[in-house]
């Protein structure tokens, strides 16, 4: 575990050094607890402590040997690096596509509880209709989010995009925009079919969204091909399994931002593990 936090951090301390960022370890501003440790921290948060950040804070301080903020001021911080997060995550994926030689990618989506069904009502998070959704595979009801995320065909995550939990597959998608070189192919399950996406995909973007069809669909796949699609998205499944098992049940947060950050943190160290451990 040591070795991991260590290598997050010089993976962190290099990423700011290189796009200049004013909380980075140059002798000119240099902060006591500088910005790479801060999300090294939450970081490990999400990947060893199931998002408990005061006991990450305490395995820093202790085992580590690091300066630690205060549990406030570590937070208020934290709120502050919000976007560096999602623009550490795009920096990973430029990584991810670039490395993706075969050109095909993965997309599916997961649900993320912000309470259980019973204290709907008294949820502080998020209050509203539009963040119940349903798990079709469970035959269940959830409050919150749903995360659509898609990887590359080795299970390298390379852009998410979170919508309140009764948003369906297909809106997201046409909702986000796919930043996918051209010539890449995308596949899905069902829920993502529409014809007139696919079309506009491939007309001006040249990306292939290969979308299992319906049993009732209007442009049915030969059988080998609806084989051949099921196979690829079977490791997006595999990818999110590895990801669900750094949730805990239950994501403690007061503030809807802060539940979004440690979201958005639990990808992150998904990602960063991606890079670091299956690179070396």
């Amino acid at each position: 575990m040591s070795e991991k936090v260590v290598a997050i951090y010089c993976f962190l301390d290099d990423f700011f050094l290189e796009t200049n960022h004013p909380g980075s370890t140059k002798p000119q501003a240099k902060p006591k607890v500088t910005d790479s440790i801060v999300l090294t921290t939450a970081i490990i948060s999400a990947r060893f402590f199931g998002g408990n950040q005061a006991s990450a804070m305490l395995y820093m301080a202790d085992k580590q040997g690091v300066l630690m903020l205060e549990k406030s001021a570590f937070n208020r911080r934290l709120h502050r690096l919000a976007h560096t997060l999602s623009v550490l995550f795009y920096y990973l994926a430029d990584f991810f596509k670039a490395l993706n030689v075969s050109s095909q990618y993965l997309i599916d989506s997961f649900p993320v509880s912000v309470c259980d069904n019973i204290r709907i009502s008294r949820s502080r998070l998020v209050k509203g209709e539009e963040y119940r959704g349903k798990i079709a595979s469970k035959r269940r009801f959830f409050f919150g989010y749903r995360v659509q995320v898609v990887t590359t065909s080795t299970k390298q995550p390379v852009q998410f995009f979170i919508l309140p939990g009764s948003y369906a597959d297909i809106t997201a998608l046409q909702m986000m925009h796919l930043h996918l070189p051209a010539g890449s192919e995308v596949f899905g399950d069902a829920a993502y079919t529409d014809y007139e996406q696919e079309e506009l995909y491939a007309d001006c973007e040249q990306i292939s969204l290969q979308i299992q069809r319906k049993s009732n669909s209007h442009r049915a796949d030969p059988i080998w091909i609806a084989a051949y699609k099921k196979m690829r998205r079977q490791a997006i499944e595999q990818a999110f399994s590895q990801v669900k098992l750094r949730f805990p049940q239950k994501i403690h947060a007061v503030t809807e931002a802060g539940f979004l950050i440690k979201l958005v943190l639990f990808l992150l160290a998904y990602a960063l593990e991606s890079n670091l451990y299956h690179t070396t």
